[in-house]
C-alpha cells in the first residue's frame, strides 16, 4: 500500500484568474505545494495571444519562474468548457477548431515540463438528442488522442455535473468514451464532487477501471470549497487511494468563484487541514 503526503498534491489555478500568475506561483509557494496544475485562460495565459516562436519562450520563461521557486507543472488544463471551443458541438468548424486547439496544447503542455493534458466533454446542445452529441464527442476525443499518441501525451478526461454536461456525467458515460476510443493516450480524472454528485465513490470507479486507469484526481469539498469545510469523507478518499496503490497527482480544485478575492486563504486552509492527517512527506 503506498503512502500519500502532501508532496503528491497540486493547485490547480483558475481561482487565481484575478491575480497575476506570479502572485500564484508565489502564493502556491508559500502553502507549501510544489506542484502546479496550469490553467490556460486570461490573464495567465491564452495560445492565440502569442506566435508559435513567442508561446514558447513565454512558457519558458513561466517553466523557469517557477523551478527557481522549487515548483514544477504537472498538468496543463486548457480552457476548452465553452466559448470558443467545443468537441461536440453540431457545429463542423467549432469540432475542428477546438481539436486543432488542443494540438497546440499538448505542444505548450510538452514545453512546460509535462505530459498531461487535461480534457473533459463540455455539453452538447440540450435541445438535441445526447447520444448524438455523444457521438461527436467520442469521434472528437478518438481524434484527439491519435495526436496524443503520437507526441507522447497522456489526455485525462474527467467527468462532470448535470448543470455541466449532458454527455459525460457518471462511471456509465466514461466507459462509453473510454471502450469506444480505446486509446493508451486516455486516462481517467477523478472529479470528486462530480463523483459525489453522481452517487458513486471511488471504489466504484476502481472496481470498474482497474489501479492502471485512474490516472488523476480533482480533490475539494463539497461545492468545490474549501477542504474540511463540507460533507466529503476525504479522508476515506485518501485512504481508499493509498488502499489502490495510487501515485499521481491529487489536484486541489477549491475553484467556487466565492474564492476570486481571494484564492491564497482558501488554499492555505486546505493545506492546514489536509496535515491534520497526511504527512508533509
Amino acid at each position: 500500500m503506498s503512502k500519500i503526503t502532501l508532496k503528491d498534491f497540486a493547485v490547480m489555478t483558475p481561482s487565481y484568474q484575478q491575480y497575476s500568475f506570479d502572485y500564484t506561483l508565489n502564493s502556491i509557494k508559500d502553502i507549501g505545494i510544489s506542484n502546479v496544475d496550469f490553467w490556460g485562460g486570461i490573464p495567465h495565459y491564452y495560445r492565440h495571444d502569442y506566435s508559435d516562436a513567442e508561446a514558447k519562450r513565454f512558457l519558458e520563461d513561466l517553466r523557469k519562474k517557477a523551478e527557481d521557486l522549487g515548483l514544477r507543472f504537472v498538468i496543463y488544463t486548457p480552457e476548452t468548457l465553452a466559448y470558443p471551443y467545443s468537441i461536440a458541438d453540431p457545429n463542423k468548424n467549432t469540432v475542428q477548431r477546438t481539436i486543432d486547439y488542443f494540438s497546440l496544447c499538448m505542444d505548450d503542455a510538452l514545453t512546460l515540463g509535462t505530459n498531461r493534458l487535461f480534457i473533459n466533454t463540455g455539453t452538447g446542445l440540450r435541445d438535441i438528442d445526447p447520444k448524438a452529441s455523444m457521438d461527436i464527442c467520442i469521434d472528437s476525443i478518438s481524434k484527439i488522442c491519435h495526436e496524443a499518441e503520437r507526441k507522447g501525451i497522456t489526455m485525462m478526461l474527467e467527468q462532470l455535473q448535470p448543470y455541466e454536461s449532458n454527455i459525460c456525467t457518471d462511471i456509465k458515460a466514461i466507459k462509453k468514451i473510454i471502450d469506444a476510443v480505446k486509446s493508451p493516450a486516455l486516462k481517467i480524472c477523478v472529479d470528486l464532487v462530480a463523483m459525489d454528485v453522481a452517487g458513486e465513490d471511488l471504489k466504484m470507479y476502481y472496481d470498474t477501471f482497474g489501479e492502471d486507469m485512474i490516472g488523476f484526481i480533482h480533490f475539494s469539498d463539497s461545492h468545490h470549497e474549501v477542504c474540511g469545510t463540507g460533507d466529503l469523507p476525504l479522508k476515506e478518499y485518501i485512504e481508499t487511494l493509498e488502499r489502490h496503490n495510487y501515485s499521481s497527482i491529487i489536484d486541489l480544485e477549491i475553484n467556487d468563484s466565492i474564492y476570486w478575492e481571494d484564492p491564497h486563504t482558501p488554499h492555505k486552509q486546505t493545506v492546514e487541514y489536509l496535515k491534520t492527517f497526511i504527512p508533509e512527506e
